[in-house]
């Protein structure tokens, strides 16, 4: 069946017919029964892989492993900032947060997290795919999705120790390819690499500028202390960009410059930029992404809230549902458009 759009693209794409690849047991493994299979994404600290957990009778099941580079290895700077993130994430658990299975350290003295892995795509190449295709995504599911990430943000943000102390952690990175799009619909929001936990002093230079710096918080900009309105605004930025399928700032400019722009605050309305996008959306967007922390949702349950109200309003299905239908069509979109 033959269409327009990323859909009709969707939709020409045959189902694969190759068969499963014949299961054979690999001889190193990680820990004795990990194996890392394809490397699928790097950064400054650490690579990430597809992997699988080995078992008996030939059991195997997919898994992420996030692995420090290995001439981080004896970087104790490095090596307590992953530490730490295995010990915030494990104690996380949220079905919008990716879970960590394990933690341990390979024959070469390199750290390893086991973590579980989620089919789908990240926010990152889902709007890219519907860009591709000279299309927008359905702002109602970019709403959804962002709702998601708020409940994993908010899950963070009120973690307590066991005496109900609060403890909260803040990720100061979210980002939109930290945002996984599930093909079942469940959104995940992944990589605490750069969290601050409140149990915890700082494990880094204060004076080091972290995470991807256009979704930065201005007031981090200035070694302001780390706090839910930060990881609001960050998202507000996500939102800003999966609406109006642009980034926010110049990105040819030096770190120095971007940095500068990020704290003078002067952002579009989205509906400048996207008429068509309903005006309580854009205050929802331009509320989360104020200059000052004061004048932006003081906890994630707040923007929740506003976004949810708005969709109330609207006909559009934006349950699990919905989004896995969407994650399905990106994906054949991108598999067709790959292999030409």
């Amino acid at each position: 069946m033959g269409g327009s759009g990323i859909l009709g693209a969707a939709m020409d794409e045959p189902e694969s017919s190759a068969s499963a690849p014949r299961y054979t047991m690999p001889e190193r493994l990680l820990g004795d029964k990990y194996e890392a299979v394809t490397p699928i994404g790097r950064g400054g600290m650490a690579s990430v892989w597809l992997g699988y957990t080995h078992g008996e009778a030939g059991f195997r099941r997919k898994v992420g492993i996030k692995r420090v580079l290995s001439h981080l290895h004896e970087d104790e700077k490095f090596a307590a900032m992953f530490v730490e993130e295995a010990r915030v994430v494990a104690e996380l658990n949220h079905p919008n947060i990716v879970q960590v299975h394990d933690f341990g350290r390979d024959l070469q003295g390199g750290y390893f997290i086991i973590m579980e892995w989620v089919e789908g795509v990240n926010l990152a190449d889902y709007v890219r795919a519907y860009a591709r295709a000279g299309e927008k995504p359905p702002w109602p599911l970019v709403a959804a999705i962002c709702i998601e990430v708020l409940r994993a943000l908010s899950a963070a943000h009120s973690r307590t120790e066991d005496s109900g102390r609060p403890v909260p952690v803040i990720h100061r990175d979210v980002t939109p390819s930290n945002i996984l799009v599930g093909s079942n619909g469940v959104v995940k929001l992944t990589d605490f690499g750069l969290a601050r936990a409140g149990d915890r002093p700082r494990t880094t230079d204060p004076g080091i500028v972290k995470g991807k710096v256009a979704y930065l918080a201005p007031e981090l900009f200035q070694d302001s202390k780390p706090e839910p309105r930060c990881d609001i605004y960050s998202l507000g930025v996500v939102l800003w960009e999966a609406l109006t399928a642009r980034r926010m700032w110049n990105m040819d400019q030096s770190d120095v410059k971007l940095a500068m722009s990020i704290l003078e605050g002067k952002i579009p309305r989205i509906t400048e930029l996207q008429p068509d996008l309903p005006e309580p959306l854009a205050e929802i967007v331009a509320y989360a992404t104020a200059r000052q922390p004061r004048d932006r949702y003081a906890r994630a349950t707040e923007m929740i809230d506003a976004l949810a109200g708005m969709l109330r309003k609207h006909p559009e299905p934006t349950d699990a549902r919905a989004i896995a239908r969407s994650v399905r069509v990106v994906n054949a979109y991108l598999a067709k458009t790959t292999t030409g």
